[in-house]
């Protein structure tokens, strides 16, 4: 089966230690995924997040309640690590995530590579477009929370994509 690969890169004006440990607190995954995925951490915490570390979480993928478990199969601070899918709605899913120092901030990369269920079909009516607008929303909140001055923003279009992602 093919696989598919996204990748994208945000800048924040904050050093590399104050951004890792906001990403090494798995909960705070519930505060950058879409609301309309109804993302919820089951496992219980606090969690230390370490390498081969399991994390079990629970999303809706069009109104289709799913498992969704991972491991920690590399841990890094505060520089990257990389989340592996065990059970869920992928064949594959791998995940690195980049923490970099530049221009006085932090280059944040997220680099995955998947499978879908379904193959090149779904990915080009579902998925692909699913991929791109829960890490479009994520990149928004994620400038919300980190950036230099804490005035909440507006995205016309983070807020559009429940239509959109419905219309699908």
């Amino acid at each position: 089966m093919k696989e598919f690969r996204f990748h994208t890169e945000l800048w924040l004006p904050r050093p590399r230690d104050e951004l890792f440990p906001f990403f090494a607190e798995a909960r705070n995954l519930e505060a950058i995924t879409p609301p309309w995925l109804k993302f919820e951490v089951l496992t219980p915490g606090p969690m230390a997040i370490h390498a081969d570390a399991l994390i079990d979480y629970r999303i809706r993928v069009h109104g289709i309640p799913i498992y969704w478990r991972t491991r920690i199969a590399e841990w890094n601070p505060p520089h990257r690590f990389v989340d592996v899918q065990l059970r869920g709605p992928y064949t594959l899913w791998h995940h690195t995530h980049i923490f970099e120092d530049k221009d006085g901030g932090t280059l944040c990369v997220d680099d995955v590579r998947y499978r879908p269920r379904g193959g090149a079909l779904m990915n080009w009516l579902f998925v692909r477009c699913d991929v791109e607008n829960i890490f479009a929303y994520r990149t928004e909140r994620l400038a919300q929370i980190f950036r230099e001055d804490p005035a909440p923003i507006k995205s016309p279009k983070a807020e559009s994509m429940p239509k959109a992602h419905a219309a699908r």
